[in-house]
């Protein structure tokens, strides 16, 4: 099974980059995306060429795939940045399972639930859990990505780091161009190349994509997301999904009852103690990541009708709970520092409000919520 993830940034960084409108850092400027000449690159494509010939790959389509393609140094400036979250499972869940994106889950679920029932039935992937995918890979779709794939992977193999594997992945983005599924317009998707409403890498749309709209291809660029949809339970479909059985849930719940897990989890204390079945280790099989495969499976209980986590996560090393922090970040907003959300998980956005609130108070600038910040704000 291909690690539809390999480049992941660990935790499910990936999806906290457009989760959160106060922990996510800001994207690469729009001119910074655009191509750019480059002498290296122009070799290194002439070069390559040669290589995807070797390999099947038609002089027809090689022309079309890098007729207006070109270096993007804003994806070398996204490669070299990449910030790997610690965040706890308290702050990755106010994130993950937001009430927004609950909302927008059961929104979407009732919207296609006649396609996602055809694909329930015959992948055996609850919908539900389809839908929390999307969610957390997109946001249902809202943020698929705009950067040329050709352009992106081609910089990315160029510059060498992780050359060996974006090659990999160039030569597999040439594959679906020529399969017809997309044209190079069209193939848009991440800074690393991931595509589509649930971002798959190529090498994973080459092995998984299905065409379940029965249109002839494998569309999962659309703003119709049926065949992402598919394409997702096709690939938990094939990494070992049991159907009929829960992803897990906490200790002392009807899910966590329903079976012998495999695994009983505690990732932080406090905090819930989570039974754990297959399924979740399926759900990792997408993103290697315990805190992702429980934001997926949490997400889908809570857009299925479940409920929220019974067991408090307390206070942090701070002395704040999650709900102090949210209270932090309405009063700063309130005070005109924006925080951009108050979702009381403290990012870039809420650092910069807390010392431009510090600074303009006299105050030491920290940039960290405290007990005593949280009182001043109170007046």
């Amino acid at each position: 099974m291909i690690d539809r993830r390999v480049f992941s940034m660990g935790l499910g960084a990936t999806i906290l980059t457009a989760c959160s409108s106060s922990n996510a850092p800001s994207s690469a400027p729009a001119t910074r995306m655009r191509a750019v000449p480059n002498a290296g690159w122009d070799s290194w494509v002439a070069n390559f060429k040669g290589r995807a010939a070797s390999q099947g790959i038609s002089q027809t389509t090689i022309n079309r795939a890098f007729q207006g393609a070109g270096y993007l140094p804003g994806v070398i400036e996204r490669d070299r940045n990449q910030v790997e979250f610690k965040r706890s499972l308290e702050d990755y869940l106010a994130i993950a399972a937001s009430d927004e994106r609950i909302s927008t889950g059961k929104q979407m679920l009732q919207r296609y639930n006649g396609t996602l029932s055809q694909i329930e039935a015959q992948y055996g992937v609850d919908k539900d859990v389809i839908v929390a995918v999307w969610g957390l890979e997109s946001r249902y779709g809202s943020r698929r990505g705009d950067v040329p794939v050709v352009s992106a992977l081609s910089t990315l193999a160029y510059d060498g780091r992780r050359g060996q594997f974006f090659e990999s992945q160039l030569i597999a983005a040439m594959k679906i161009l020529q399969n017809g599924d997309t044209t190079p317009d069209n193939m848009t998707g991440s800074w690393a190349g991931a595509m589509g409403h649930t971002q798959f890498i190529p090498t994973s749309y080459l092995a998984y994509a299905v065409d379940f709209t029965g249109d002839g291809r494998r569309d999962i660029w659309s703003d119709d997301p049926t065949d992402s949809l598919a394409s997702t339970a096709a690939y938990l479909s094939r990494a070992g999904w049991v159907r009929g059985q829960p992803w897990g849930g906490e200790v002392g719940s009807a899910a966590a009852n329903s079976g012998t897990p495999v695994a009983v989890l505690q990732p932080q204390n406090p905090g819930p103690r989570i039974a754990v079945f297959r399924n979740f280790q399926v759900i990792k099989r997408y993103n290697n990541s315990d805190s992702y495969a429980i934001g997926v499976g949490h997400l889908s209980d809570r857009i299925s009708g479940g409920a929220p986590f019974q067991a408090s996560f307390g206070p942090d090393e701070t002395g704040l709970t999650l709900e102090d922090r949210k209270e932090i970040q309405r009063r700063l907003t309130s005070a005109g520092y924006d925080t951009q959300g108050a979702d009381g998980v403290i990012g870039k956005n809420s650092e910069a409000a807390i010392s431009a609130y510090q600074r303009a108070n006299g105050l030491s600038v920290t940039g960290k919520p405290s007990v005593e910040l949280l009182r001043r704000l109170g007046g």
